[in-house]
């Protein structure tokens, strides 16, 4: 099993998994309040989904704001993240070119640690953000979503190896289940990944059903999992307060 790398060293000291917490205000004193109560509940890293921002169409604002943003979370990593609407993203009034073009800028500008495009993003455009992930030394994290159902196991682990392909230091696969096989399917995935590939990797299931997964992924080799703070950004995320206690349940659990 793999931890995720940040800047040559294992993110939270190696461990499995590091829990994010997504930010997901609309202007920016709200993401500013967002991220400072998220950091007093001392996670692991935090994620800005700038897709939910206003005015996400300025780009010197979003740089500008992004630097605001690293001094507040007080060295905590940050990964930024423009999520598409068709894997569950906010609907925005920016091109797929221009959200490439703000993904190489925010990495410019020093104010970032990690950075997420979707595997399905256009080969120029993944090209764009890993070209811009490598020469200012962020991680790179390549995702696939699926919000309507859980595909197979073996589709889900090719996805996985689709992000090794690509270039990824980590491969997310998020889906939602609609039984509890579902769920042992996308477990059973990213244990194989984490075993057969040299990258991180995290799976995780959605909705009320996929909450297990978000709390005993690390298990099964899941680097990473996401924590509500003052609002969820994707469904069945559990707020920090209770996903670490449970995650320290079940680590004194394990250690016996």
């Amino acid at each position: 099993m793999h931890p995720i790398p940040l800047r040559g060293r294992p993110l939270a000291g190696g461990a499995m998994p590091a829990v994010c917490v997504p930010l997901v205000a609309r202007t920016a004193d709200a993401l500013l309040a967002e991220a400072a109560a998220a950091v007093a509940g001392a996670p692991h890293l935090l994620e800005w989904r700038v897709d939910f921002l206003d005015g996400i169409e300025r780009t010197a604002d979003v740089v500008a704001l992004a630097r605001r943003l690293k001094q507040v979370a007080g060295g905590l990593p940050v990964l930024f993240t423009c999520r598409a609407p068709q894997e569950g993203g906010e609907p925005t009034a920016l091109s797929a070119d221009q959200v490439a073009e703000l993904h190489a800028a925010v990495a410019a500008s020093g104010a970032i640690d990690l950075i997420d495009i979707e595997m399905a993003s256009e080969p120029r455009h993944l090209a764009t953000v890993s070209r811009s992930a490598r020469a200012h030394g962020l991680t790179l994290v390549l995702s696939f979503h699926d919000f309507q159902r859980t595909p197979p196991a073996d589709q889900l682990l090719a996805r996985f190896r689709q992000a090794h392909a690509l270039g990824a230091d980590v491969g997310k696969v998020a889906v939602m289940p609609h039984t509890p096989g579902d769920v042992l399917a996308l477990l059973q995935a990213t244990w194989e990944a984490s075993e057969a590939l040299p990258i991180a990797v995290t799976g995780m299931a959605m909705g009320p059903l996929g909450a297990p997964s978000r709390i005993v992924g690390g298990q099964f080799g899941s680097a990473l999992t996401f924590a509500a703070g003052q609002v969820a950004s994707a469904p069945g995320q559990l707020p920090l307060g209770e996903l670490r206690t449970a995650l320290d349940v079940l680590g004194r659990v394990s250690a016996r």
